[in-house]
């Protein structure tokens, strides 16, 4: 029994040593054609690969003109917000400006009202006082301010000149007399201060 089964290892053995030399022989003959596809496979890989390459740069290249493209219309959008803003404020400031403007002859003899050195009681300068402080209200909530005081520089953009004079307390091109405030809204000039200057 124990030689039966000796004979059948020794026939199988045999029959595997055969087996494994005619695959071995066919392994060896597709050798060059297991390479070839391999080469195949990686040449085809690499095509992929630059055309992945290709693909991502045409995309990055629609990125970049899409971006500008973007960038270019928020600063166009931002310019024209501005612009119209600006359009807005200049408009009320205008508004604001024909307003006053037409008043301004009322503010004058009313200042020169408060400035007048008549004999009056004290409830009547009161009164006065009062129209005063609601007047400069008025313009602050209105956002109009007066400019041209006696010792500020003499400046052309805001004030006209009628005259020179001499005062030894006033520096040179400095005011001396104020015959009507200047008034501004913002950067636009309602009306430009009519002073005398020292010469």
């Amino acid at each position: 029994m124990a030689r039966k089964r000796a004979g059948r290892s020794k026939n199988e053995r045999a029959s595997y040593e055969t087996e494994s030399s005619s695959e071995m022989d066919a392994v060896k003959e597709t050798v060059p054609e297991a390479e070839a596809e391999a080469l195949d496979a990686a040449s085809a890989g690499y095509a992929e690969i630059e055309a992945l390459k290709a693909e991502k740069a045409k995309l990055e290249e629609e990125l970049a003109t899409q971006k500008d493209q973007f960038l270019r219309m928020a600063a166009e959008y931002d310019n024209f917000r501005k612009r119209k803003k600006k359009k807005k404020l200049q408009t009320y400031d205008n508004a604001v400006a024909a307003t006053v403007e037409a008043f301004l002859p009322v503010v004058d003899n009313f200042a020169l009202a408060m400035a007048s050195e008549a004999e009056v009681s004290e409830d009547f300068k009161k009164g006065l006082e009062l129209i005063q402080k609601k007047l400069d209200g008025a313009f602050e909530k209105l956002h109009v301010a007066s400019f041209g005081e006696r010792g500020d520089a003499f400046d052309p953009e805001y004030h006209n000149a009628i005259s020179r004079v001499d005062d030894p307390e006033i520096e040179e091109d400095h005011i001396v007399n104020v015959y009507q405030k200047g008034y501004i809204i913002g950067d636009k000039i309602i009306r430009h201060a009519m002073v005398q200057i020292k010469e």
